[in-house]
């Protein structure tokens, strides 16, 4: 039977920590989630590895230090909630559940939805909530959010995702160019969105979020 726990250590130890990432509550939050349980079995081998794993149809979940950095750059407190975007089996999720007041999760798979749903309540993560539906239209319902994340590359951002943004609130995503690719932070300030470089990155864009020829970031 493999060894998740020390693995897990291990990719703390030698992708999160290196990276920069000094939060303790990120730390903690990734040494305490089990990213193993969160994959198809047939991707839990490759639950560790420095590389985004493939779920299929342009979609993965993150490599670990992405994610750690990303979630470094936002920052996220314990009385926010949180909008995750193509949660996959809902990995992203069950650790800013750990940092913030609530998370709600979308993803447009509804199989994928459901299972997500399970895994999040077997692990015993009770502030998070998956919901079907298509990832570029979010989820306005249990809005307004103070940070929203795509799991993900995006070359166009639509506008509907903005205006779920609480105003002094922040959006993480890749931003794509080409192959090249690098996480961003917006922050919302009197209802418009600022750019800032967080780090480098890579990951295919997700469906939904592809360049536009009205609006790129």
């Amino acid at each position: 039977m493999a060894d998740y726990a020390s693995r897990r250590t291990v990719m703390v130890d030698t992708q999160v920590r290196p990276s920069d990432v000094t939060s303790f509550p990120i730390i903690d939050a990734m040494l305490a989630v089990p990213r193993e349980a969160y994959l198809p079995a047939d991707k839990r081998e490759a639950a560790y590895a420095d590389a985004n794993i493939d779920l299929g149809g342009g979609r993965v979940v993150l490599e670990p230090r992405t994610i750690a950095k990303m979630l470094e750059a936002l920052d996220i407190q314990p009385g926010e909630g949180v909008l995750d975007l193509g949660c996959g089996l809902g990995y992203t999720t069950a650790l800013m559940a750990r940092l913030a007041e609530f998370v709600v999760a979308v993803e447009d798979d509804p199989a994928r939805a459901e299972e997500a749903q399970a895994i999040l309540s077997d692990q015993g993560v009770d502030n998070a909530a998956v919901i079907e539906g298509p990832l570029a239209e979010g989820a306005a319902r249990s809005g307004p959010y103070d940070v929203i994340v795509l799991q993900g590359a995006a070359e166009h951002l639509p506008p509907a995702l903005a205006d779920q943004l609480r105003d002094g609130g922040r959006i993480g995503l890749i931003h794509a160019d080409g192959r090249l690719g690098e996480a961003r932070v917006g922050y919302k300030f009197d209802g418009a969105l600022t750019w800032r470089r967080a780090f480098n990155a890579g990951a295919p864009v997700v469906p939904g979020f592809e360049k536009h020829q009205a609006f790129t970031l």
